[in-house]
C-alpha cells in the first residue's frame, strides 16, 4: 500500500494497526515478518514477550490500577491469512502489503483476500497492549501462526509461562454471536502416481469459473458447487463420446477453501468442439438447477496445438475414476443442533503434476468417530485407486462446556451494552481452541468476532461499525472479568 486509507475510521487505534498488519504479508508459511513486527511492538512498549521457533508470539501486559491481582485473561488468534486474488491482481501476495480500501460501511482489500480473518484478533489486542486508560485484568496475548493450514502454531506452541484459564479466542466472522464449540479436522492427501507420453490429436481446453467459492467450514452448506468436482463431471461425460488423454488438470489452492476455479487440457481424439459444447449447456443447466451458482460459467475452447505431453487413455480414466468417486460437502447433520454440519469434506486443491496427480482434503467433524470414518474412506478410495494416502494437521473438537462462567458473564455485559439477547452457538468450522483447551486443562474460552464477509475469497469484506461496537463489547467484557 502506497499510503494510508483507513486513518478516518474509528476506533482508530484499531484500525491503524490492521492497517499496518495489512502492509506486511503473512500467508501461512510467511509468517516470520508479522512475527518480527509483533516482537519489534512489544519491545517497543517495554512488555515481556515470548517468540518461539515456529513464529508463535506470547506479549504479556500487567493488570491496570485494580485489577493487578485479578485471575489473568488470554486473548488469542492466528496471525496467518489466507491468500486468494482475483487473476487479473498485480499484487505478489509473498512479498507485497495488501491494497486496503473502505466504503465508509466495509473494509476490504481490491483484488484480494483481506486477512480480516485474523488480521483483526491482532489489531484489537495490540491496541489493547497499546493503551493504558482500558481496564483490565493481566493479559497474556497468544498470536499462532498456520492456523489457516493445519494450526500448526496451535500444536507446536508452548503454553508454560500462561497463568491464565480463561480465554477470548478472536476468530469468529458474525457479531453477536457467542461461540462455545467447534469441530476437529484433518488435511487428508490422495496421490495418484501417472505416467506421460507424447500424444498427437486435437487439444482441448475446459474451464470450470465463476463459482461463489467460501470457507469449507464457514459455507459448506451452503448449496455451493466444487468447481473441481463440476470438472469431474464434465470429463466423465466427454470421456462417455470420444477417448481422452489429459495434459493439465488444475483446481484450487487452499484445502479449507471451496473451489471457485478448475482448468483441464486435454488431446481428444475425433474431437468436435460442437459435441463437447453440448455436453457443456446441459451440465451447465444442471449444475445452475442444483446449486446457488448463479455466475458459473463452463467453456469448451479448441487450443492451436497438435498433442502434447499427456496421459494415457487408462491414466486418464483413473483420474476422472478418483475425481469423481471423491466425496465431498455436508456428509452429516448435527441430530442435537438444529442447523449445524457434524461432519464434511471439502476437495480444495486438485493438480496434476508430471508423474502424479495429488488432491488435498479438508475434513471436519465435531464426533471424533465419525472423522476417524471419514479418515478411513479416504483411505480405502486412494487404496482400491492403487493410490497413495496421507494425513496430516489433524486437530481435535473442541467440546461445549456445560459451566462456563466466561459464558455467563459475556452474555450479561451484551445484554447490558447492547439491550439484545447475543446467540451461543457450536460451529462446524475449525478454531484452535480445541488444541489450546487440551494444553490448558480446565480452560474457559469463548470465540467471538466483529461482522465479515465472503473470507477466503477476494470479495472479503470487514464492516467498519461492527469493528467498533465489538472493540466496546471486548473493553466491557475485560472491565467485567
Amino acid at each position: 500500500m502506497s499510503s494510508l486509507k483507513l486513518t478516518d475510521l474509528e476506533p482508530a487505534s484499531v484500525f491503524s494497526y490492521f492497517e499496518d498488519i495489512c502492509r506486511i504479508p503473512h500467508g501461512s508459511g510467511n509468517t516470520k515478518a508479522i512475527s518480527d513486527y509483533l516482537a519489534t511492538f512489544a519491545k517497543s512498549h517495554g512488555l515481556h514477550y515470548v517468540q518461539d521457533q515456529l513464529n508463535n508470539v506470547i506479549i504479556f501486559k500487567d493488570g491496570t490500577a485494580g485489577y493487578e491481582n485479578h485471575p489473568p485473561v488470554i486473548l488469542q488468534g492466528h496471525m496467518d491469512m489466507v491468500c486468494e486474488k482475483d487473476a487479473d491482481s498485480p499484487i505478489d501476495m509473498a512479498t507485497e502489503g495488501l491494497d486496503v480500501s473502505h466504503d465508509g460501511q466495509w473494509v476490504f482489500a481490491k483484488g484480494t483476500t483481506l486477512g480480516g480473518d485474523d488480521g483483526i484478533a491482532l489489531a484489537y489486542a495490540l491496541a489493547l497492549l497499546a493503551e493504558d486508560s482500558v481496564a483490565h485484568p493481566p493479559l497474556e496475548c497468544v498470536f499462532t501462526v498456520d492456523e489457516e493450514t493445519g494450526m500448526e502454531g496451535a500444536t507446536g506452541i508452548d503454553l508454560f509461562c500462561l497463568n491464565g484459564r480463561t480465554m477470548l479466542n478472536i476468530d469468529s466472522e458474525e457479531e453477536g454471536i457467542f461461540t462455545v464449540s467447534c469441530a476437529g479436522g484433518a488435511k487428508a492427501t490422495i496421490t495418484l502416481p501417472i505416467s506421460r507420453r507424447a500424444v498427437y490429436g486435437p487439444c482441448i481446453k475446459l474451464i470450470v469459473d465463476g463459482l461463489q467459492g467460501g470457507h469449507s467450514g464457514v459455507e459448506i452448506h451452503k448449496n455451493r458447487a466444487n468447481a473441481s468436482k463440476v470438472m469431474g463431471q464434465l470429463l466423465s461425460r466427454i470421456q462417455q463420446l470420444m477417448p481422452l488423454c489429459l495434459t493439465k488438470l488444475e483446481g484450487g489452492s487452499k484445502d479449507n477453501a471451496i473451489t471457485r476455479s478448475c482448468t483441464a487440457t486435454l488431446v481428444a481424439m475425433g474431437s468436435h468442439i460442437e459435441r463437447i459444447n453440448d455436453v457443456i449447456a446441459q451440465l451447465q443447466q444442471e449444475i445452475n438447477e442444483k446449486y446457488d451458482e448463479p455466475e458459473l460459467v463452463i467453456t469448451g475452447d479448441d487450443v492451436d496445438a497438435f498433442g502434447g505431453n499427456a496421459l494415457s487413455t487408462q491414466d486418464t480414466a483413473k483420474v476422472i475414476g478418483l475425481l469423481c468417486a471423491a466425496p465431498n460437502g455436508v456428509q452429516a447433520w448435527s441430530q442435537d443442533i438444529e442447523g449445524l454440519v457434524q461432519t464434511s469434506l471439502n476437495l480444495g486443491i486438485l493438480k496434476l503434476e508430471k508423474d502424479y496427480l495429488r488432491m488435498t482434503l479438508a475434513v471436519r467433524s465435531s464426533v471424533n468417530q465419525e472423522k476417524q470414518d471419514l479418515l478411513n474412506q479416504l483411505r480405502e478410495l486412494a487404496r482400491f485407486h492403487d493410490a497413495e494416502y496421507s494425513q496430516m494437521g489433524e486437530y481435535p473438537a473442541w467440546e461445549y462446556r456445560k459451566d462456563s462462567p466466561l459464558r455467563d458473564t459475556m452474555v450479561n455485559v451484551y445484554r447490558k451494552l447492547f439491550n439484545g439477547e447475543p446467540e451461543v452457538v457450536a460451529i462446524h468450522a475449525g478454531l484452535e481452541c480445541g488444541i489450546l483447551s487440551d494444553k490448558l486443562p480446565g480452560l474457559d474460552c469463548v470465540s467471538i468476532g466483529p461482522n465479515m464477509r465472503d473470507i477466503h475469497t477476494s470479495r472479503e469484506r470487514l464492516e467498519i461499525a461492527s469493528v467498533e461496537r465489538t472493540w466496546r463489547f471486548l473493553k466491557a467484557v475485560l472491565a467485567a472479568l
